[in-house]
């Protein structure tokens, strides 16, 4: 592989005007893609073989035309202060608004609150639950605005009109958030780099990545469902890793520069040893990203092919259209340097004065046992906390306080209870049954009898009179563990009284998919982790001919996972640091979070244990001892391994100030996971480990050796083909000519 990307690199530098004219047109041709072909956003999602997903099938072949797939609004109502809705000139503007939704495009129904009780004690607030004729994917802009026509038109009459129900959510553009990382991060570049000229090749070409990864992902979505979350995730993720992998070669070249190598030869050095780690990294992540299919829910799925899709892209560019740039820079990489900054220069040897790196290098293999110690019981006190993860589905009572949606649910929880704003449907089927009405019946009392039920339905049966609908409301949130245990009870319990009258009884809606999506989470978590730590264990082990280093490298990710679940459930759940974060309330921590932060981070360790300690077996099998391969290894590879987790760090944090609850989660567990492995675990346990093990730690059978392929991520081979030869002596360094220019 590494001969191969040595090449490529190659070629690359030495063709650059090609190689650039072939990304610009892929740019344009992606960008014509966006424009014509995009459709919306969405969060509605299914759940194969789980039993809300069935009920709902159940209920679209029983109740042809109830529009049981269609899109829904609700409108809420709330009387200015001192008056209320039945107040004769506040019930005709809400009259007015109900006439004008009955004529908009695609409405199915729009029930009056006066006639059907969805008015508060007190009068002062009401809902209408609107449904439209097709599904949310088929909602034309017309009948958008006419919902937001005729909430306008209450408002005009001086009623407060609020509008939630998927057919209310907006396409919301970023929040720009991302601007704070990659100024953050071009200034972790220009100070590792003490040039703006290297810092920006980095920036320019992760920039260009999610610029071709969005406009793919805009241009799916005519085609398929994509979350509303999934472009911003692949954006974040697309953003830190292009950046990361960009800043490996770069640093490389510069390295090979330095020692006196010309720019095509430095080039493809740079990309054939540098750039085996970007392959490897970057293929672990998405062989994790795209591996979440194995869970079967189709969001998901869509989730991590579309992250796993900007991480590809982001590792082609970094192996062929960076070398290009390169060409076109040549020794200005070296120079451009910012006035009072210091310059840290891309040297093969070892003398002058201790770095940082070398002295923390020092300190922890002088001190291995106290400093694992500590560090080992640090992480452990940090995943305390998960003992009490709880999963969940953001509602819309997570929306951003200043939203339509959110203002509609909290209006909702002051006029009705919150449990009106997830209301159950419990399908009872008769079809096995000598008499299904009384089933339905007998169903409907036991669920009046049930605690943390607020109000139950008759049944609505079919036209052919085998199945009935029972509507519940039950007495707490949709996201509360007491509504996850009522819709147990009604399972277990009503089931039990379904199946003495020959009915079955089960449980749909909004609130029991979201409880199934979570379930079914939680039991792949553990089969998904192991999955995940097992092929790490394969991969290192091919790449480092060892089974200790893959053992600890596994151990030290366990330890990552540990420490961020526990941090987000410490801010999230419980509210820690709550009001610096801007995090108006807490709750569950959002279900496929952990799995979707597992297959990430997994990429993301590799990368910087790969960097580390490719460095340590290199200096190991060149004759130094175990403790001086560690130092002079962490030396090589810490500067450069610390800038890669400031970059991503300042990326995913600047994702939690968003204020989309979803993205607000991912942004801060995946920050707290780069800084736990890179500082902690790469930086701090492994380092102290490996001066333990010493020679043992590249221990591995010679049987296994023999069937282990050799994917030289190291460039060994490389190396021998080169015929090893000398680097020709160090030049002094080109200094910069008037305008920045070098000769």
């Amino acid at each position: 592989m590494a001969t191969f990307l040595y090449r490529l690199g190659r070629f690359s530098y030495r063709r650059r005007g090609v190689v650039l004219a072939v990304w610009l047109a892929l740019v344009a041709l992606f960008g014509v893609g966006a424009s014509t072909l995009s459709g919306p956003t969405s969060d509605t999602f299914s759940i194969p073989g789980t039993e809300s997903q069935e009920a709902f099938d159940l209920l679209e072949e029983r109740f042809p035309g109830g529009n049981t797939d269609g899109a829904t609004a609700r409108v809420v109502f709330a009387a200015p202060e001192g008056e209320t809705l039945t107040d004769p000139q506040n019930q005709a503007a809400v009259e007015d608004v109900l006439a004008e939704l009955t004529t908009a495009p695609q409405v199915a129904a729009v029930p009056d609150p006066f006639e059907i009780g969805t008015v508060s004690e007190d009068g002062t607030i009401a809902f209408s639950q609107v449904t439209y004729a097709v599904p949310f994917f088929d909602l034309t802009d017309e009948a958008r605005e006419a919902l937001t026509a005729a909430a306008d038109t209450g408002r005009d009459a001086g009623l407060t009109v609020e509008l939630g129900g998927e057919a209310a959510m907006s396409e919301e553009e970023p929040a720009g958030t991302e601007l704070i990382g990659i100024g953050v991060a071009a200034v972790v570049l220009i100070i590792t780099f003490g040039s703006l000229i290297a810092a920006g090749l980095p920036l320019l070409t992760a920039v260009l990545g999610i610029v071709i990864g969005m406009a793919a992902i805009t241009a799916a979505s005519g085609f398929m469902d994509i979350g509303s979350s999934t472009p911003t995730l692949a954006l974040m993720l697309g953003l830190a890793v292009g950046i990361d992998y960009a800043l490996f070669i770069v640093s490389r070249y510069r390295h090979e520069l330095a020692v006196g190598r010309d720019g095509e030869e430095a080039a493809g050095r740079a990309v054939g040893t540098a750039g085996s780690a970007v392959v490897f990294a970057g293929l672990t992540v998405m062989i994790a990203l795209a591996g979440l299919f194995v869970v079967n829910i189709p969001m998901l799925t869509e989730m991590g092919v579309a992250a796993a899709l900007t991480v590809g892209i982001a590792v082609v560019i970094a192996l062929s259209l960076l070398p290009a740039l390169l060409g076109f820079a040549k020794h200005r990489v070296l120079g451009g340097r910012i006035p009072g900054l210091r310059h840290i220069r891309e040297r093969a040897d070892d003398g002058g004065k201790p770095t940082l790196g070398r002295r923390w290098a020092n300190l922890v293999t002088r001190r291995p046992i106290p400093v694992l110690a500590v560090a080992v019981a640090g992480m452990l006190a940090l995943a305390a906390p998960m003992l009490d993860l709880r999963l969940g589905l953001p509602d819309e009572g997570s929306s951003p306080p200043d939203s339509t949606q959110r203002k509609a649910y909290d209006l909702t929880v002051e006029g009705f209870g919150a449990g009106f704003n997830g209301p159950l449907t419990v399908v009872v089927d008769g079809v096995g049954s000598p008499d299904p009405q009384a089933a339905a019946v007998a169903v409907a009392d036991s669920l009046r009898g049930l605690d943390g039920v607020v109000s139950v339905t008759d049944p609505v049966p079919n036209e052919a009179g085998d199945t009935s609908i029972i509507n519940v409301v039950p007495e707490f949130g949709p996201g509360s563990a007491e509504t996850e245990a009522l819709v147990g009870d009604i399972r277990d319990q009503v089931g039990a009284v379904g199946d003495e009258a020959g009915a079955s009884v089960s449980v749909t809606g909004s609130t029991a998919i979201n409880i199934d999506f979570s379930d079914r989470m939680t039991e792949a978590l553990l089969p998904y982790l192991a999955l995940v730590v097992g092929l790490s264990f394969i991969l290192l082990m091919l790449v480092f001919r060892s089974l200790l280093v893959p053992l600890k490298a596994a151990l030290g990710f366990l330890l990552t996972m540990g420490a961020t679940f526990g941090a987000i459930v410490a801010v999230f759940q419980w509210g820690w640091f709550n009001g610096l974060l801007g995090i108006e309330q807490t709750g569950p921590i959002i279900s496929m979070l952990p799995i979707f932060l597992i297959g990430v981070v997994f990429g993301l360790a590799m990368d910087y244990q790969v960097f580390l300690v490719t460095r340590m077996r290199e200096e190991h099998v060149h004759g130094a001892s175990p403790t001086d391969s560690v130092v002079i290894g962490f030396q090589h590879g810490a500067r450069v391994v610390a800038a890669a987790a400031l970059i991503m760090m300042s990326v995913f944090a600047a994702f939690i100030f968003g204020g989309e609850d979803v993205i607000m989660q991912v942004g801060l567990a995946l920050a707290a996971a780069v800084a736990f492995d890179a500082f902690v675990v790469r930086m701090t346990i492994v380092p102290a480990v490996m001066t333990l093990l010493g020679s043992r730690a590249w221990f591995l059978p010679r049987w296994l050796d023999r069937l282990l392929p050799n994917v030289d991520v190291e460039g060994e081979k490389l190396s021998r083909q080169l015929h090893d030869a000398p680097a020709p002596a160090e030049e002094p360094e080109p200094e910069p000519a008037q305008g920045g220019a070098v000769r």
